[in-house]
């Protein structure tokens, strides 16, 4: 039997928090947008209204101008920086790199499935220099397809050339990812750094990449019964 993984990008194998907020900051000094005073306002305000990037930037970036009095750069000017320069800033939780290689020299098929705009998810990926260990990267707007429908979760497995009942899914999500998952018939692997936030439906839970092999290895077990 093939042994499949399948990641979930934003918050799960890409710290999207703290990139985003590199990127901010970098945003701010490069175009001096505001003053070094109200920086820290600048950033603070952005990540609210990013919403953990269920808003795209376009909305963003128009309510900052607004709320700043920004008059010397345009919603366009900022959106195309975003766009171009983001994934430079984008940096895998710890232990992410070395988990992916152990997996894909163990003999695990690996997937990728996020939701979001392409060809953007697709280079904020390739920035963390994963690209070569997996079979397949699937992005929701490029696929027409967008989880939690379990269709995506099915268009992955034939990529991957197996069934969703031989497939693990790790994702940060409880209903796009655990949920849509669990509705596919895969298993599922819920990761979030923090100990209080957790996902009912998930098969297992992990706060560390450290954890994950062996998370991996229990439901393993249970796909081979």
């Amino acid at each position: 039997m093939q042994k499949a993984i399948l990641f979930d990008l934003d918050q799960t194998l890409l710290d999207r928090n703290t990139s985003l907020i590199k990127f901010v900051e970098w945003q701010v000094n490069f175009f001096q947008l505001v003053s070094q005073e109200n920086k820290q306002a600048f950033i603070t305000r952005f990540i609210e209204l990013d919403n953990n990037g269920s808003v795209w930037k376009d909305v963003v970036y128009s309510q900052l101008l607004e709320d700043f009095n920004i008059k010397t750069f345009s919603v366009e000017n900022l959106l195309e920086s975003y766009i171009n320069d983001f994934n430079k800033f984008c940096r895998p939780f710890e232990k992410v790199p070395e988990t992916i290689q152990n997996l894909y020299h163990k003999g695990h098929k690996l997937g990728l499935v996020s939701n979001g705009k392409s060809p953007f998810q697709e280079n904020n990926f390739y920035a963390l220099g994963l690209k070569e260990f997996f079979s397949t990267i699937i992005v929701s707007e490029a696929v027409g397809m967008r989880k939690p429908d379990r269709q995506i979760f099915e268009y992955a497995c034939k990529k991957l050339g197996c069934t969703p009942n031989e497939c693990i899914f790790v994702g940060d999500n409880h209903k796009a990812d655990i949920e849509g998952a669990n509705n596919a018939g895969m298993r599922t692997i819920f990761f979030h750094p923090n100990p209080s936030i957790n996902s009912a439906l998930a098969d297992e839970k992990i706060l560390h990449y450290e954890q994950l092999e062996t998370a991996i290895n229990k439901l393993e077990s249970f796909i081979l019964e």
